[in-house]
């Protein structure tokens, strides 16, 4: 029992002081809530009590940041600072992302109906406060906030990853978007999807590992694609389950096909077309 304790004592000692996650969720839940009143326990209707919702928000950040062991408490104050000054740009993204998910979801009846209920949103949204702090060169934190999206969406976007404006998650549960994706304006993308490595090997860790999504790329159920050469040219669509390591121009209609060959068994051929 002593050498367990010891070993508990120890673990204790070297722990980071940076939050737990249970801080940071309900940092972030206060702060979404803030921004979209639908995500609030109770709305605040006077100006003066937003104001002041704000600045608390403010200094509960500061606060977190300053105990982030490779920050000094200066830092903390002033990437405080710097992330709140952003806070409306971040807000217009996620409204810009919501118009996205409104206009692509014909089963979607109203934008309230998006904000309380689709992963999409949740997810993006605490993509897009996590992405912010990651640019900041906050560590950890960032993660930790689209992990929590992550365990309640099934959804997986890193912090590091790059995405546009319009951007639209439908349906949305085992989405992965790992670290060095970049994704343009106006993409969609369903259910399952990976944009994932080709490489898992440390040593690439600082390279880019993951795929670049162009402008208005349509992206189905399913479908992986890997590697950071690997580019998705503007306006193409990419179809369910479909695996590509590999670049297609733009305008691309990439899909699988059954093809009957005799009366017992097929063969599942992948086209890629391109528009003229």
């Amino acid at each position: 029992m002593n050498s367990f304790l010891e070993k508990l004592h120890q673990s204790h000692q070297e722990c980071s002081d940076c939050p737990s996650p249970q801080v940071i969720q309900q940092f972030f839940e206060s702060l979404l809530g803030l921004l979209f009143p639908e995500h609030s326990v109770q709305k605040i209707k006077e100006k003066s009590k937003l104001k002041a919702r704000m600045e608390e928000l403010q200094e509960r950040l500061s606060k977190i940041l300053q105990r982030n062991t490779h920050l000094h408490e200066q830092d903390g104050l002033e990437l405080g600072r710097q992330f709140f000054d952003n806070l409306e740009r971040i807000y217009d993204w996620i409204n810009q992302d919501v118009d996205a998910m409104y206009a692509g979801d014909p089963a979607a009846k109203s934008r309230t109906e998006i904000l309380r209920s689709y992963p999409g949103f949740y997810a993006i949204a605490a993509y897009r406060i996590a992405h912010e702090l990651h640019l900041l060169g906050i560590k950890l934190i960032p993660r930790m906030i689209t992990e929590i999206a992550h365990s309640r969406t099934g959804i997986d976007i890193h912090p590091g990853a790059q995405i546009g404006q319009h951007f639209c998650i439908d349906h949305g549960t085992g989405v992965v978007i790992g670290e060095t994706t970049i994704i343009g304006n106006h993409v969609k993308i369903y259910q399952g999807v990976t944009l994932g490595a080709l490489s898992v090997d440390k040593a690439d860790a600082d390279s880019k590992r993951h795929p670049t999504i162009e402008d208005g790329v349509v992206i189905y159920a399913g479908a992986t694609i890997l590697g950071g050469k690997t580019v998705i040219g503007k306006g193409s669509t990419i179809g369910g389950n479909v695996w590509l390591t590999k670049s297609v121009d733009p305008g691309s209609k990439v899909y699988y096909q059954a093809q009957m060959h005799h009366a017992d068994s097929s063969k599942t051929d992948l086209y890629i077309f391109k528009n003229d």
